[in-house]
């Protein structure tokens, strides 16, 4: 009898016990390689996109399609972190912090005022650090990858030079949106039918008026996707070579037929065009006396040393002979203390401050730079159409870019292709 009333009781307990709530776990959407992306990352990422879409007044397609672009993405993005860490690609914490710094300073602010200019827009600062660690580790693959071996030859460019000058476009730039209807390699006929068919449907509804960035963003498989497909300002020299013929007779609002590549079938879409102007450098012939600072030689004994041999230049001494025989510098010591003609942003920016602000023939008092202490004088200005080598090695620029752009784009849709990725669509 007791040991029933004792299970009686135990019961009892047990009954007035609540029941645990039903624990949901982070589902897993797709698996990528050997590793894995979870809801939770897919859902604050297409969160992201979302907002940055409406910042911009771009429509926000439908959730599924968002969902399906920015998956994509984040699938790319870690086979790229997958072969980087297989690769030894690392970031340092000081190179972190030093591109942070850089960042804050092209904004005008100091590191503390940008970290609190992010978190007043809503953004963890954590996470920004976390996601500029992984764009500095791909760019770091991508430049071994693909962009040390990409070259452009002086004929190249020359060959460029004269295409272009012979059809009068060499100075137009062009604003171009751009839809990829991906064909994976070794796709069989019927898939390439279909992305044709897909391809030339979108087409006709970009004719009849639909929205280019949101049918971009619905569609698209290529890494603009998600910026409304939106290459930006090119000349023809940054156009990939495979639409340069046809963008050169395309009208502003014009939609181009399907273009087939080994990727795909490309859309391409004249968004503007507009002309560029003659280009006028202003150079500068400078020479200077440096004196570094070491252990015998503080930062006072250099700038008297300075100050004296200014003194004797006053008393008839000659700059350059004095340059020779006191100046640190040995390469330009060598010519006298000479830098010959100069271009602005081709020298550090306290000497090129410095130098600016004196007349033809005047000396500075002593200047410091990361270099030491220098004496600065302005022999000549001049103002010089270089129009020229500025084309030239501009042409040089997008000729290599769009080389960068081309191969990229092959080299990712291989390590796409080639990986193994499973999609749990059925949960998206």
């Amino acid at each position: 009898m007791i040991k029933k009333l004792f299970f009686a009781a135990w019961f009892l307990i047990i009954a007035d016990i609540p029941p645990v709530p039903a624990q949901t776990l982070d589902r897993i959407v797709a698996v990528v390689e050997d590793d894995v992306i979870l809801e939770r990352e897919l859902n604050t990422e297409a969160a992201a996109i979302t907002q940055k879409l409406r910042t911009n007044n771009v429509m926000v397609p439908p959730d599924y399609v968002l969902r399906k672009q920015v998956l994509e993405r984040m699938i790319v993005d870690k086979l790229q972190r997958q072969l980087a860490t297989r690769s030894g690609i690392q970031v340092s914490d000081e190179m972190l912090r030093n591109s942070v710094a850089d960042i804050a300073s092209r904004n005008n602010m100091s590191v503390e005022a940008f970290k609190q200019e992010l978190v007043k827009q809503g953004l963890d600062y954590k996470s920004f650090e976390e996601n500029l660690r992984n764009e500095i580790i791909i760019n770091q693959l991508r430049g071994r990858e693909i962009s040390s071996r990409v070259k452009v030859t002086d004929a190249e460019v020359n060959h460029y030079l004269e295409t272009q000058s012979k059809a009068g476009s060499n100075t137009t730039q062009y604003h171009l949106g751009h839809i990829l209807i991906s064909v994976p390699s070794g796709a069989s006929a019927s898939a390439i039918q279909k992305a044709k068919q897909q391809a030339d449907q979108i087409v006709s509804e970009l004719r009849n008026g639909k929205d280019f960035r949101e049918t971009a963003i619905s569609y698209s498989n290529d890494d603009n996707a998600l910026k409304g497909g939106d290459l930006g300002w090119r000349s023809i020299g940054q156009i990939p070579t495979l639409f340069t013929d046809l963008v050169t007779g395309m009208l502003q609002g014009d939609v181009s037929d399907p273009i087939r590549s080994p990727s795909g079938f490309h859309i391409i879409k004249m968004l503007e065009t507009e002309g560029s102007a003659q280009h006028i450098v202003n150079k500068t012939k400078v020479r200077h006396i440096l004196i570094k600072t070491n252990e015998l030689v503080d930062d006072a004994e250099a700038q008297k040393r300075l100050l004296a041999l200014k003194e004797r230049i006053k008393d008839g001494d000659d700059f350059a002979t004095l340059a020779r025989a006191h100046s640190d510098d040995k390469g330009s010591a060598i010519n006298g203390g000479s830098l010959d003609w100069v271009t602005p942003g081709a020298l550090v920016p306290p000497f090129e401050d410095a130098m600016n602000k004196l007349d033809i023939n005047q000396i500075s008092n002593p200047i410091q730079t990361q270099f030491g202490w220098h004496l600065i004088q302005v022999l000549g200005r001049e103002s010089q159409d270089d129009s020229e080598q500025f084309r030239k090695d501009k042409v040089r620029d997008e000729i290599r870019k769009r080389k960068i752009e081309e191969e990229t784009e092959l080299w990712l849709r291989r390590l796409r292709d080639e990986a193994y990725v499973e999609i749990e669509l059925d949960r998206l």
